[in-house]
């Protein structure tokens, strides 16, 4: 136990944190001599003249100050273990300064400006662990040759080779690589992790061959002639397109231009479809944005409709992607002037929102660093710091008119020099070796059907290739997934044992489903489908009702609709394959699966009045239901295409100003979809529950939660729980569990979108006051450890700036007394 000086098992610990220090304070240089571990992080020092008077200290943490060059007096502590300097803006290393800390096991330096590293850094030999994430970085020679490395983290840097070499290293037992423009090797490579990568050059030859692959994605609203530029670059010539063969869900193909591997998603344009885009928008993807330039109207309005709904979601989603601007329909424009004048809007209304973006982010960043305690804040100004230096690429505008086959031969060269530009796209070259190529050509010669199994495909594969083993087999299978040429759901339990070899068999799936025109479909369901399914048609007007009014769609209409597909399209008829995909009666299918895990979806069960006395669930005990019912799922509810908030409304009845509540807010904005796969995601947690179209609640035992999206000029997501459900201190801190156990899975799915700031408040509680109380740290309050908290402080009352006083556990979660 620590005793009266907080020192610990005898050693001598000084804590300094967040005293706003521009040196080292002199009682720590006079008192510090036998000091074994200094922590000085949240200041603002520069430099830190005197710590080599610190001669037994072992562990110092100097993370989230203002260092821009590398304290070189650190050379001075040989004693040194453990090192944080991480979330600083260092620059450089000078050499002669790791060869002196011979005991250095642990060095954190990410988030700092790092453009290289010192040559002899390898010296230090006991190194365990190294972060060096969310910096410059180039190239990891330097670090070569640390033997006992154990756990390398390199995320967020400019890499695009990492050094054979490294890999040999027989201790590294872990190792992260993400967002870095890695060409050898590639990203999805490395998504695999250290074992991956390893087995990668174990296959690599001396002259394995480059390939050319970008991953297109045609986006746009719908009739803006996306299919009509797909078909007509693959042919190289004007192929039309009939309005009633427009793309319903996505449509992939492949074109090659010169040697250049396209592999094209066409995005359907209807609203109904956004909700599904989310699954397979990906990064380091190219985008063609396209825009019918006949019927866009100078204007606000047409502008946000045709171009920046598209580009800040893309900003949000994939904030480094490169996007092509092209102009359709110039034939239905009026003159080539009007095509120009068109065109000159759509580029200084683009460069003025992405000016207006950027101001923005710089605005919010200057507001956290002007607080009186700016370095509490470090995290929120990094992230918005990386968001500004994201950068989204909007190219000029290419008006063309796809009846003219020059035109889309001049399309066709320059989307070809685009993607060439190693600026634009620095990874665009990937050395893979030759076994990667034989296995993808290898499944399309052997696999007729959309989906099979791992076992059967490794088997087949394995007869074809017999110095491969099952483990290199399914690291091609891997990174063929992640290139979009078949996708591999390994993650999903109910999925890993199946591959889809031909991803448009898996769209053809969603879209039986997912579909702008899905109440037609449901009509069209004849007497001897309804007779399979032992359904009646007096049931088929019920499921019609329920998505109109309800978005729930009934599982029965759900086979009827794949199965119909299914053999419509791929002329399938072997029963067992329809009910892998489709599922029965007592088992859930392949696709269901998918749509749940992707947050498209959550099964609705038989609705049972709320038992306000059921016993409490609680982690790592047993919980015995108070009124054990069995319930069948029999329907699933698609919350994106709910209409209104009535049910949810009605359940919650009114709001309180005691009731627990907290803003969660985002930066620039709410993606489109976001709230209803947090709703689904809750709801997985907890039931009962209501959905409605921006609210959603639900029940912990006999606490009441509200969850309810706000799209005013300040984007947030409210969080509410019922004041009068909260008698005790005990029944307020159970509350902040449950919306902790919420605000984890929000945190969770903010990392699907890397273009995102989210910060939180407690609004004050009078209600005539809009000031409102600042979580700092909170994302620690998450920490799932059990060590996590919010760091607040232990005020019974705490004062909004209007001097509005409230019981400290009504703002935010109390961070527990040590001492009890």
């Amino acid at each position: 136990m620590p005793d009266l000086n907080g020192n610990q098992n005898g050693k001598k610990e000084e804590n300094f944190a967040g005293k706003k220090l521009r040196a080292l304070p002199y009682e720590l240089l006079q008192r510090g001599g036998d000091a074994v571990k200094v922590d000085l992080q949240r200041n603002r020092l520069k430099q830190i003249t005197g710590i080599t008077q610190l001669k037994n200290l072992t562990e110092l943490i100097l993370c989230r100050n203002e260092f821009t060059d590398f304290p070189v007096d650190i050379r001075g502590l040989h004693q040194l273990e453990k090192l944080y300097i991480n979330q600083n803006t260092i620059k450089t290393i000078p050499e002669n300064v790791f060869p002196s800390l011979e005991k250095l096991r642990f060095l954190k330096m990410s988030t700092n400006r790092l453009e290289q590293l010192p040559q002899d850094i390898n010296r230090c030999q006991h190194l365990v662990y190294l972060n060096l994430s969310n910096n410059c970085l180039r190239d990891l020679d330097p670090v070569v040759g640390l033997s006992n490395l154990k756990e390398l983290y390199v995320e967020r840097n400019r890499l695009t080779d990492l050094p054979e070499l490294l890999f040999q290293n027989s201790s590294l037992t872990l190792f992260k690589a993400n967002g870095n423009p890695l060409r050898k090797p590639p990203q999805e490579v490395c998504a695999g992790g250290l074992r991956d990568i390893q087995n990668y050059f174990a296959m690599l030859e001396a002259n394995a061959p480059n390939q050319k692959t970008v991953k297109t994605m045609f986006l746009g609203n719908s009739m803006a002639g996306k299919s009509t530029l797909c078909r007509s670059l693959k042919q190289g010539c004007s192929v039309p397109v009939d309005v009633d063969d427009r793309t319903v869900g996505i449509e992939i193909s492949e074109v090659d231009i010169e040697g250049i591997r396209f592999i094209v998603w066409d995005f359907a344009g209807q609203e109904e479809y956004y909700i599904t885009h989310h699954v397979f928008i990906t990064a380091q993807a190219f985008v063609i944005l396209a825009i019918n330039l006949s019927s866009y109207n100078m204007d606000a309005q047409s502008f946000t409709e045709n171009v920046e709904f598209w580009i800040k979601n893309l900003q949000l989603r994939i904030p480094d992607s490169v996007v092509l601007l092209v102009g359709t329909h110039v034939d239905q424009c009026t003159d080539e002037n009007d095509v120009k004048e068109k065109k000159e809007h759509i580029r200084d209304q683009v460069n003025e929102m992405v000016k207006t973006h950027i101001a923005n982010l710089e605005r919010s960043k200057k507001n956290f660093q002007d607080k009186e305690d700016s370095s509490l804040y470090y995290d929120q100004i990094n992230q918005i710091e990386k968001l500004i230096e994201y950068k989204l690429k909007v190219l000029d505008l290419v008006p063309i008119d796809c009846t003219k086959e020059d035109d889309i031969v001049k399309l066709g060269d320059h989307i070809k020099s685009v993607v060439l530009n190693t600026d634009t796209f620095p990874n665009i070259d990937r050395t893979l070796p030759r076994s990667y190529y034989e296995v993808e050509k290898d499944i399309k010669e052997l696999l007729k059907n959309g989906i099979v199994s791992q076992s059967t495909l490794l088997c087949d594969l394995k007869d074809r290739h017999i110095t491969l083993d099952d483990e290199k087999l399914k690291l091609i299978l891997q990174y063929l997934h992640r290139i979009g040429v078949i996708m591999w759901y390994k993650e999903i339990p109910e999925l890993a044992g199946c591959l889809f070899v031909e991803p448009p068999f898996l769209i053809s799936l969603f879209k039986a489903i997912v579909r702008h025109d899905l109440v037609q479909e449901l009509k069209k369901i004849s007497s001897a489908q309804l007779k399979s399914e032992n359904a009646l048609a007096v049931q088929k007007k019920k499921w019609i009702n329920d998505y109109k009014y309800r978005a729930s769609l009934n599982n029965v209409a759900i086979r009827i609709l794949v199965r119909t597909e299914l053999q419509k399209k791929y002329g399938v008829t072997d029963d067992d394959l329809i009910e892998e995909v489709v599922g029965s009666n007592n088992k859930e299918g392949s696709l269901l699966s998918l749509l749940k895990y992707f947050n498209v979806c959550l099964s609705t069960k038989h609705n049972s009045p709320l038992n306000p006395k059921a016993n409490e669930f609680c982690p790592k005990t047993k919980w015995v239901a108070s009124n054990p019912i069995v319930y069948e799922p029999d329907a699933c509810l698609f919350p994106s295409y709910l209409p209104d908030n009535k049910q949810v409304e009605q359940k919650w009845e009114s709001d309180d100003p005691e009731d627990l509540n907290i803003h969660v807010y985002f930066l620039p904005e709410i993606p489109h979809g976001f709230f209803h796969r947090l709703a689904i995601r809750a709801c997985s947690l907890y039931s009962p529950y209501w959905i409605g179209k921006d609210q959603c609640m639900l029940c912990c035992g006999d606490r009441r939660l509200l969850l309810r999206e706000r799209r005013e000029e300040d984007q947030f997501i409210e969080i509410r729980c019922k004041e009068n459900e909260l008698e005790t201190s005990e029944d307020i801190q159970k509350a902040w569990e449950v919306i902790k156990k919420i605000m984890i899975r929000l945190n969770k799915l903010t990392e699907q979108w890397q273009g995102l700031c989210l910060t939180v408040h407690t609004p004050c509680k009078s209600s005539d006051c809009d000031e409102y109380f600042e979580w700092n740290d909170w994302q620690e309050w998450l920490d799932d450890s059990g060590t996590g908290k919010c760091n607040i402080g232990l005020e019974e009352i705490h004062s909004c700036p209007n001097g509005h006083q409230r019981r400290t556990e009504l703002l935010f979660p109390r961070t527990p007394d040590a001492s009890t």
